[in-house]
């Protein structure tokens, strides 16, 4: 596994990790209020870490798609980071 392949894995795993925050609120608000608009957020959150695990199996499990360009490997963990920012951010405004 290569250098930037790891930083995506970890990085999947905290985008995982603060979907799962923004999720609980979801549906905690959803069984306050019931409104359709938390439902929907809290099936997108359910969905988008369905999406980070995944892409952390893959990373271990098929490492050969990234093996041979170093360039894709670190366009994979930029798109990490920049889902990392904005879920860093919609976890700060929804939890305070």
């Amino acid at each position: 596994m290569g250098p930037w392949i790891l930083v995506a894995t970890l990085l999947s795993v905290v985008n995982a990790s603060l979907l799962l925050v923004l999720t609980v609120i979801w549906v905690r608000n959803y069984r306050t209020f019931g409104s359709e608009m938390t439902a929907g957020l809290a099936v997108f959150g359910g969905t988008m870490i369905l999406e980070n695990l995944l892409a952390i199996y893959f990373f271990f499990s098929s490492g050969m798609l990234y093996v041979d360009s170093p360039s894709v490997q670190q366009s994979v963990a930029t798109l990490r980071a920049l889902q990392t920012v904005a879920l860093v951010f919609l976890t700060y405004v929804t939890a305070k």
